[in-house]
């Protein structure tokens, strides 16, 4: 049975519980369709209808919102309900995922001088290979690749086929999803007679605390020097990070983002969903960069930048591009004109 009294959920997370510490809550659902057993959430003003009208067991609420909710609902009043939601879904998680037992799987593969913490579980089919370090409670789920060399942090979670290649460097309590390729080469070529030469990728990632990886996304290695992604960066699903670029701490980007190599991109910088990045340029700290935006030079102040071309049917778009393209030459007939006016 996975019901908990819902004084146990106060107990764990805090807030101010107003009704009974007994009642049973079976699981979190959305608050249009929580019923009697279920906890759910409302951080918004704009939702006070959904919440006048929720059948839900419990609600996490902020005191502002207090007087709209539905007389009998048990309340867990807080000033930020959406972050308590997320530590709610996190202790829920612990609740119903219990920690498999230490230890190395029979059909994995751990190098004889690769350095395992006892409290560490090992997956089927994985591989751990030469120097390689694998710190507490570190769990590698099935088929996970550790290269040789490098390291895992404690409390780090890699779901199965994440591969962390050579020379890397993984820090605590990261969690990186299925598919993640940490330390595949950058894509560095020389040009010679009309073909290609390539150029090794000799340095390696190094990713801080903290850090989040989707599935499917990929840390290139660093030409020279390493990659980096700072404490706390969050990164979604199909991501693609170039050689060298330096992410700051508390950046989140949404799927699909590409950023190319050798770009600085500040602390605490927002990037929309299938935005694309110019190499070789900076983002400032606070940024925020809107879905399917392209930055094509280093962005140095604070603020929110688009640059998005709004759908349309498509014989429209077309008049519109036209147009676009004839941009620069309707500007300088204008400059022209001007000009021609003044002199007269």
């Amino acid at each position: 049975m996975n019901s908990v009294r819902l004084g146990e959920i106060v107990a764990a997370l805090g807030g101010e519980l107003r009704g009974d510490p007994a009642h049973l809550i079976a699981r979190i659902a959305p608050l249009e369709t929580a019923g009697g057993d279920a906890i759910t959430f409302v951080a918004q003003a704009r939702l006070q209808k959904a919440l006048e009208a929720s059948t839900a067991g419990a609600i996490v609420i902020s005191p502002s919102l207090v007087a709209a909710a539905p007389a009998g609902r048990s309340l867990v009043v807080t000033d930020d309900p959406y972050l308590y939601f997320a530590r709610l879904t996190q202790w829920w998680a612990g609740r119903l995922r219990p920690v498999p037992p230490a230890g190395v799987h029979p059909t994995a593969w751990v190098a004889p001088d690769a350095v395992v913490a006892a409290s560490a579980v090992i997956g089927p089919h994985a591989v751990v290979e030469a120097g390689a370090v694998i710190g507490e409670r570190v769990q590698l789920g099935a088929h996970c690749v550790v290269g040789a060399g490098s390291s895992v942090g404690a409390d780090s979670l890699m779901h199965p086929r994440v591969t962390i290649a050579a020379g890397c460097t993984v820090g605590e309590r990261c969690v990186f999803q299925s598919g993640a390729v940490i330390g595949a080469d950058g894509f560095g070529i020389a040009p010679t007679q009309g073909r290609w030469e390539r150029i090794e990728q000799l340095g390696g990632v190094r990713i801080g605390n903290d850090v989040d990886i989707g599935a499917n996304t990929c840390v290139d290695r660093g030409a020279l020097e390493d990659t980096v992604l700072e404490d706390g960066v969050k990164l979604d699903n199909q991501i693609q990070i170039g050689h060298n670029c330096h992410i700051g701490a508390h950046t989140v980007m949404a799927a699909c983002v590409g950023i190319a190599g050798s770009t600085k991109v500040g602390r605490n910088v927002m990037i929309g969903g299938a935005a694309m990045i110019q190499g070789h340029i900076e983002i400032a700290d606070g940024v925020t960069v809107s879905a399917s935006t392209m930055v094509m030079h280093s962005l140095r102040k604070k603020g929110v930048y688009t640059a998005i071309f709004p759908v349309d049917e498509h014989a429209s778009w077309e008049k519109n591009a036209v147009t676009l393209r004839n941009l620069y030459a309707l500007r300088e007939r204008v400059r022209a004109l001007e000009k021609a006016q003044e002199k007269e």
